[in-house]
């Protein structure tokens, strides 16, 4: 029996119903989501987009236009949305939501012509008319609009770019388009979903430059083989995950040989420990509010490095090494205004003698996230937070990327506390 044949075995019981779907997130519980589809070809996509949304916690409501319904069928949508989808305006006014207002409109697919119509105010659809109303709930601070564009490339001109600018102008936000086949296609569920959290974020870390490290740092033996750790960088990368959705600006500086995140967010990866601390350095001086330096970073590297590659089949093999620097000091050196996360990982020892090595960074760190291989155990983490003020313990990795965006948002809150005390 190969992988593609099947034994005719049963589906491993599961206790979600037909139409539930598998919770990713809560950050978007209790928000309302207006789904506006309109008669483009990625139409199709929109009921996996809507059952995205409601991954992530959201309700969300159908609109489509009457050529919408050409490219996806209005009871997948209704599958999909859980309701009714709505198609015409009745004595409900459904395009008001005055009863029910929505958080977020999402228009998506968003074609040439509602973009046009948008910039214009033309209400002759379903869901032209919503937009109009919607609009005018976005310019009093009611709402978020939020447009997914998808043509072809030769629909891509000067009319299109004036009426973007337009809405964006107003407040509009414009998700970027998959580029593709010489097309603007629609993004992907998730960069779709995380859109709408930015969106509607009303953190302080919002446009705050945030940069997050994480996974191994190789240094080379020769051209061929290196030295690396086993750190994978799944933390690292949950991290910058939640920093996203509050709508900082977050890049992950991975490195070669980490765990790739599927969540779209702006990585670099760094093939090496050389690579990588030029790059880290390089970041700190162009300029950013805080760091989070969660990389296994190597501690020694090779004195010297062979070029091309070592004959095997030796009877054994000599490397003399020595330290690298230390990149965080490096980075904190660059740009001492820089709010710093540290991390202390230490095998063998009490907890209390972890916070002990773990204190002696907070002369110039806010906050150290100290953990001991004995408490990670693959996707479980146990981590003490170490600050002047004390020492937290919390558990699970999702939670300790939360409790640290936490702490860079009180740290963002601090100046506007200060004014206020004033």
């Amino acid at each position: 029996m190969s992988l593609y044949d099947w034994d005719f075995s049963a589906p491993t019981p599961s206790s979600m119903g037909d139409h539930d779907v598998p919770p990713a997130s809560e950050r978007l519980k209790g928000k309302r989501i207006a789904l506006l589809v309109t008669g483009g070809i990625a139409a199709m996509k929109t009921p996996e987009l809507a059952r995205g949304l409601r991954r992530h916690g959201a309700s969300v409501t159908a609109f489509a236009s009457e050529d919408a319904l050409h490219y996806v069928a209005r009871e997948a949508l209704e599958w999909a949305t859980l309701g009714p989808v709505v198609t015409n305006l009745t004595w409900r006014a459904e395009h008001l939501s005055d009863n029910d207002p929505f958080d977020a409109y999402l228009v998506a697919p968003a074609t040439h012509s509602t973009i046009a119509k948008m910039a214009h105010g033309i209400g002759d659809t379903v869901v032209t008319s919503t937009l109009i109303s919607a609009l005018g709930r976005m310019e009093q601070g009611r709402t978020q609009v939020l447009v997914a564009p998808t043509m072809h490339g030769t629909m891509h001109n000067s009319q299109l770019v004036d009426n973007a600018r337009r809405l964006a102008a107003q407040g509009v936000h414009f998700v970027a388009p998959r580029d593709a086949y010489g097309k603007h296609n629609l993004p992907s569920t998730e960069t779709l979903c995380i859109a709408v959290g930015r969106a509607l974020s009303t953190s302080r870390l919002r446009g705050r430059k945030i940069m997050v490290t994480a996974g191994p740092t190789p240094v080379p033996i020769d051209g061929v083989r290196r030295i690396v750790n086993r750190f994978r960088g799944r933390l690292g990368a949950q991290v910058a995950e939640e920093l996203t959705w509050r709508g900082a600006d977050a890049e992950l500086i991975l490195g070669d040989g980490a765990w790739r995140p599927k969540t779209p967010m702006p990585i670099t990866i760094t093939r090496t420990y050389s690579e990588y601390r030029d790059t880290v350095v390089e970041r700190v001086k162009s300029g950013v509010w805080a760091g989070v330096f969660s990389a296994g970073v190597a501690d020694y590297r090779p004195k010297q490095a062979v070029t091309g590659k070592i004959a095997s089949g030796q009877s054994s093999l000599m490397l003399e090494l020595e330290p690298t620097e230390k990149v965080i000091d490096m980075a904190m050196a660059a740009d001492p205004s820089m709010h710093t996360v540290a991390f202390k990982y230490l095998e063998g020892v009490s907890e209390e003698e972890l916070v002990s090595v773990a204190a002696k960074r907070l002369d110039r760190a806010g906050l150290v996230v100290a953990t001991r291989g004995e408490d990670t155990r693959g996707t479980d983490q146990r981590a003490l937070f170490v600050r002047p003020d004390g020492v937290t313990p919390i558990d699970d990795k999702r939670a300790i990327a939360h409790a640290i965006a936490d702490h860079l948002e009180a740290l963002a809150a601090a100046p506007a506390l200060l004014n206020a005390a004033e």
